[in-house]
């Protein structure tokens, strides 16, 4: 036997590239954001480009943090909130959701595929209509968890339990905007879907001017970058109800709407990068 015949014949190597914003190009991507980082219990019905009758529900979290699940009925339900992840999270998300949309019913997927080469069509950005909004669902706890009337079995109990004692109060305010009651401390946590260069001057603009708190009783505290995006994050009196903050969080944003467009006439002055440079310097941690 020839040196040819004898050489094993080697797969292709498919190069998987990190995605550091797996959602970019969906219009609820800051809600996608929210609700895999922050948002503690949540659900969104799903339209989808292929099955629009199709029921499916994007859950923050299931059961036993499962990545897919489909109910007694057909109904499916997907995971955001995951152990599993690969270098693409909507890749990940995508192939839950195939994999869900083919599964009989009573099926759970605990992880999702993070290991197949990547291949054309299996993102969210492919099965999903993209430039829809999506109308989040907040939850008081987990019970969303079960159909009407059932009785879980013992482990998906103890999960139900845990979850529910993790639950920190939450209030949605706006898009991509949440009110979160964090032990002591209350916080208005808003993912922004500007570029960061962009948004950081933006808000020096308005931190330069006097204009970037929401009034008495918050101040700026930082932010942090999530999946791409920057999430601007105000400390809040945790004795004001969420609804307080619901017009003062409005007012901000048309602050900021109005400093993103004042960028294209107007480049900073130097009061104000002096600002920007102490925004980009306060990056939090968020735990």
């Amino acid at each position: 036997m020839g040196k040819a015949a004898r050489k094993k014949t080697k797969a292709p190597k498919v190069r998987d590239v990190f995605v550091a914003q797996p959602f970019e190009g969906l219009a609820a991507e800051p809600e996608l954001i929210a609700m895999r980082e922050f948002v503690p219990s949540a659900t969104v019905k799903l339209s989808l480009v292929d099955d629009p009758g199709r029921r499916v529900t994007l859950g923050t979290v299931l059961p036993m943090a499962a990545a897919a699940l489909v109910r007694t009925g057909g109904d499916v339900f997907l995971g955001l909130q995951v152990q599993t992840r690969s270098s693409d999270i909507s890749r990940d998300l995508g192939r839950a959701l195939r994999w869900a949309l083919e599964a009989a019913e009573g099926d759970v997927l605990s992880v999702p595929d993070t290991t197949s080469p990547p291949a054309e069509g299996e993102r969210l950005q492919d099965l999903l209509v993209a430039d829809e909004e999506f109308d989040v669902q907040l939850h008081e706890d987990f019970s969303w968890w079960l159909p009407e009337g059932s009785e879980p079995a013992a482990d998906v109990q103890l999960s139900l339990d845990r979850a529910n004692e993790a639950i920190m109060p939450t209030e949605r305010l706006g898009p991509g905007s949440y009110w979160v009651l964090a032990g002591e401390k209350a916080h208005l946590r808003w993912v922004r879907p500007e570029p960061e260069n962009r948004l950081l001057q933006a808000l020096a603009r308005l931190s330069a001017a006097g204009e970037l708190g929401l009034g008495e009783g918050s101040r700026y505290a930082g932010s942090f970058r999530a999946h791409g995006l920057l999430v601007p994050v105000w400390d809040l009196d945790a004795e004001a109800h969420a609804r307080e903050w619901v017009e003062p969080a409005k007012h901000l944003g048309v602050r900021l709407e109005t400093a993103l467009a004042s960028l294209d006439n107007e480049p900073l002055n130097a009061a104000e990068r002096r600002a920007r440079d102490g925004l980009v310097g306060r990056q939090l941690t968020l735990r």
